[in-house]
C-alpha cells in the first residue's frame, strides 16, 4: 500500500487516553506519561499513534508524529461503510456495522473517537471483549482497513460491479 503524505492534509486530532505510569526509586516516584492519540482529515485517512515523555504536552506532540506516520486511507459509501465487519487486535474486537443516513455514531470511547476523525457520519459499532483503548483503537483500524468497496471486490474475481451487486 503506498505511503500518504501527512504534509498536504488537514488532519484532525484527537487524544483518546493518557496514561501516567510510575517508577519508584530510592528518592521516590518518578511520574512518566503515555498519550494515544488518533488524527483524520475527516475524508477517509485515519491513523494512531503513541507518544511517550515526561510531560503530558510532549507526550501529546510525540503521539501526533507518529500517528501522521501510520494514516491508511479507508474505503467509505457516502457517510458509511460499505459492508459489516468484525476488526480485531489482541483480545480487542470491535463490531461495525453501516448504518442509514441520519443515524449517528453510536460507538464508545476510543472507536469513537477514531470513527469521527476518518469522517464517518453513520455507524453503529460495539466494542467487544477488550476494554483498553490502544487494543480497541488498533482492532477498529484493522477492520477499517479490511474494507473493501464494490469496484474493488468486483476487480479481485474479474467481473463488473453490476455482476457483483447483483
Amino acid at each position: 500500500m503506498a505511503k500518504i503524505d501527512a504534509e498536504n492534509l488537514e488532519l484532525i486530532e484527537r487524544v483518546v487516553a493518557i496514561n501516567r505510569v510510575s517508577k519508584t526509586v530510592k528518592g521516590g516516584r518518578i511520574y512518566k506519561f503515555a498519550a494515544l492519540v488518533v488524527v483524520g482529515d475527516g475524508n477517509g485517512t485515519v491513523g494512531f499513534g503513541i507518544g511517550k515523555s515526561g510531560e503530558v504536552p510532549d507526550a501529546i506532540r510525540k503521539g501526533i508524529e507518529d500517528a501522521k506516520k501510520n494514516l491508511i486511507k479507508v474505503s467509505l459509501k457516502g457517510t458509511t461503510i460499505p459492508h459489516e465487519i468484525v476488526g480485531a487486535y489482541g483480545a480487542g474486537r470491535v463490531l461495525m456495522r453501516p448504518a442509514a443516513p441520519g443515524t449517528g455514531v453510536i460507538a464508545g470511547g476510543p472507536v469513537r473517537a477514531v470513527i469521527e476523525v476518518t469522517g464517518i457520519k453513520d455507524i453503529r459499532t460495539k466494542s467487544l471483549r477488550s476494554n483498553n483503548a490502544c487494543n480497541v483503537v488498533r482492532a477498529t483500524l484493522q477492520g477499517l482497513s479490511s474494507l473493501r468497496d464494490a469496484k474493488a471486490v468486483a476487480a479481485v474475481r474479474g467481473k463488473s460491479v453490476k455482476e457483483i451487486l447483483g
